[in-house]
């Protein structure tokens, strides 16, 4: 993690941010391990901002040739969004759900009190696969309640004017930015975008003034208010903003994340978002003893055990920025 001291206002006169600091959340490389046998970049949680908004979890996995098997496992108290990049993932479940995705649509699942799916890269071979995978974190109700499962197509798109160059595009994946909402079902008050910068731009991003932000660069170069980010970190811009200026020199590709800060404090470990050490010991032994909780994901005779709890009570990721 990088801090980077800042005025009362950045250099376009965007208000100033929490502790007046930009901070860079620096990914660093996971072996998921066991029978996925993948490596993927981690940028969320980070230790010491376990959420922006209700985003409490950013994987990308690639870009990379493979052969993507990701057998079934279970989620609660929490909902993925998969945004691929590259290549088509089939996704399956236990609700009964089988669809394929690829480039520029959502599959969007809320574990709810259980769930269990699959994702496979399609085909036999390795092929080339991008793609970011997020977890959004479900407020009391929404995450006591049924799991579902969301597949959008069609997203909408917003034009977003430069001030220099051409104009950048921004699709709005979930929740909602520069006016204009997603279609996908969202349970707290939420941004995310990816936005095209073109080569030669510079263009104002709209911000909400009591919301938190932050930006990965997922592709290209990009100059935020005079920083300048490198490939796959996020730059955590914390709320009190209204915009920031953003420009690039040979395009690029970002996604935003934001939201009204997210009250309650998270116990996570594994696939699991709780509150406490009793839920997720609760939701590890029924998954163990193959209850109905989660599911069965047709298809598949093999699925992913659960991990050895640790030796020590698990216990909410404080924020410490």
């Amino acid at each position: 993690m990088t801090e980077i001291a800042s005025g009362s206002a950045d250099a376009h006169g965007a208000a100033p941010m929490i502790g007046e600091r930009r901070i860079v959340l620096e990914p660093r490389e996971v072996p998921l391990g066991g029978v996925r046998g993948m490596k993927v970049l981690r940028v969320l949680p980070h230790r010491n901002l376990p959420t922006i908004g209700a985003w409490c979890f950013l994987d990308r996995f690639g870009p990379a040739d493979t052969r993507m098997r990701v057998e079934p496992h279970p989620h609660i108290g929490l909902q993925t969004v998969t945004w691929p990049l590259v290549g088509e993932i089939r996704h399956r479940d236990s609700l009964g759900s089988d669809a394929d995705l690829r480039r520029g649509q959502l599959n969007l699942m809320t574990a709810g009190n259980g769930i269990s799916h699959s994702e496979y890269s399609i085909g036999d071979d390795p092929i080339p696969l991008d793609a970011l995978q997020f977890w959004v974190a479900l407020p009391d109700g929404a995450r006591q309640g049924v799991g579902g499962f969301e597949r959008h197509t069609d997203l909408p798109q917003v034009t977003l004017i430069a001030h220099e160059g051409p104009d950048a595009t921004a699709t709005v994946v979930l929740g909602e930015f520069a006016g204009t909402a997603s279609p996908a079902t969202v349970h707290t008050p939420i941004v995310g975008a990816e936005i095209v910068v073109p080569a030669g731009s510079r263009v104002r991003l709209p911000l909400r003034e009591h919301w938190e932000h932050a930006i990965m660069l997922v592709e290209g170069d990009i100059s935020l208010s005079e920083h300048e980010m490198t490939r796959n970190d996020m730059l955590y811009l914390g709320d009190s903003r209204q915009a920031i200026d953003v420009a690039s020199t040979q395009g690029a590709l970002l996604f935003l994340v934001g939201g009204e800060p997210f009250d309650d404090e998270i116990v996570m470990w594994w696939n699991f978002a709780g509150r406490t050490h009793e839920e997720i010991v609760e939701a590890r032994t029924e998954w163990e003893a193959a209850s109905a909780r989660f599911g069965v994901v047709e298809g598949h005779d093999v699925r992913i055990p659960a991990p050895p709890l640790p030796d020590v009570r698990l216990m909410p990721r404080g924020r410490r920025i």
